[in-house]
């Protein structure tokens, strides 16, 4: 896995996303599977940036192997927290009188293959997965 550690701030969410595309670049991905994993990534991070360090700021280590799929894993230091364990929200119930939150990581849930939370050594740990095949690997098997 190639790894990046970093500023849990919203001002390195670029440079997150530039180590993301950096290691996708290397393989023919489709855009839909590039989005969906941007989605993933910067739904992830923002919340690492906002709520797991504050009012302090910390790191965040992401990190990225791409084969038959993409593995993503971010992990923090901050405070512990299983956003899997939130409730997912009730679409059927008017937008104005919804709770505010999980909207993102239930579209997590949904992008991704699979997520997975941990609490390993004081840290969060958060593992996504999506199965894909690049564009040149699947044009070889046609």
């Amino acid at each position: 896995m190639k790894e990046l550690i970093i500023e849990a701030t919203i001002e390195c969410l670029d440079e997150i996303i530039e180590f993301v595309d950096r290691e996708l670049a290397q393989n023919n991905f489709p855009p839909e599977l590039l989005n969906n994993v941007h989605l993933a990534v910067e739904e992830v991070f923002t919340n690492i940036a906002y709520h797991a360090y504050q009012p302090a700021t910390g790191t965040a280590v992401l990190s990225i192997a791409v084969g038959e799929e993409v593995v993503v894993r971010f992990e923090d230091t901050g405070k512990p927290y299983n956003p899997l364990d939130h409730p997912e929200p009730d679409l059927d119930v008017p937008l104005a009188d919804r709770e505010v939150g999980g909207l993102g990581i239930f579209l997590v849930k949904k992008i991704m293959d699979k997520v997975e939370y941990r609490r390993i050594d004081n840290k969060n740990v958060l593992e996504m997965t999506k199965k894909c095949r690049s564009a040149s690997v699947a044009a070889a098997q046609e």
